[in-house]
């Protein structure tokens, strides 16, 4: 590795100045002035979440699993993903993915462990995701959000894997986690 750029070199970039360019209730864009490596002056744009993502896999004994389809409005596309949400901040993230758990899929889940976290565009956006395995589930209705259509599927862990491998499944949070567990699991 170049130690140039290990881990614990300095941020090469200076702020010169930094304005917020939108806002809503969801994130602020941001637009900053800074001084490059090389010297030169550039406007670097990034999105300042002000909320946290989870994501859940539920898996059950006989490692069937739920995922979930909706438009995407800002890909224009239709998506199906493991059950993602998002919560304040200020709320254990535990507490959240629960939370959408039961409202996406109608599941409860009496077990629960972190399976990882990851940052889902580190190059322009600070959005942070954390995505956990619920076990023991209780089945029930779903409460869907009044943002949302969602469909939902029970399958075999084994397909939704597949639908991975084959580009039907695409979206990032999701993908990362169904293949960190699928190898987890030795499957």
């Amino acid at each position: 590795m170049n130690p140039e750029f290990s881990q614990d070199s300095d941020n090469p970039f200076t702020r010169i100045s930094s304005k917020i360019i939108y806002q809503n209730p969801w994130m602020d864009v941001v637009e900053d002035v800074v001084k490059l490596p090389s010297g030169k002056e550039n406007i670097y744009g990034k999105i300042i979440n002000k909320s946290l993502s989870v994501g859940i896999i539920p898996l059950d004994y006989e490692l069937n699993t739920w995922i979930v389809g909706q438009f995407r409005y800002a890909i224009q596309k239709y998506s199906w993903e493991i059950p993602i949400g998002g919560g304040l901040f200020s709320v254990p993230p535990i507490e959240t993915a629960k939370r959408e758990l039961k409202e996406e899929t109608g599941l409860k889940g009496n077990n629960w462990r972190e399976l990882l976290r990851l940052n889902t565009s580190i190059a322009f956006s600070d959005e942070l995701a954390i995505v956990y395995v619920a076990t023991d589930l209780e089945i029930g209705n779903p409460c869907f959000d009044e943002t949302e259509k969602i469909r939902i599927k029970k399958l075999p862990f084994s397909e939704v894997i597949d639908m991975v491998t084959s580009g039907e499944i695409v979206e990032a949070i999701s993908v990362a986690s169904l293949l960190l567990l699928v190898r987890q699991l030795n499957l």
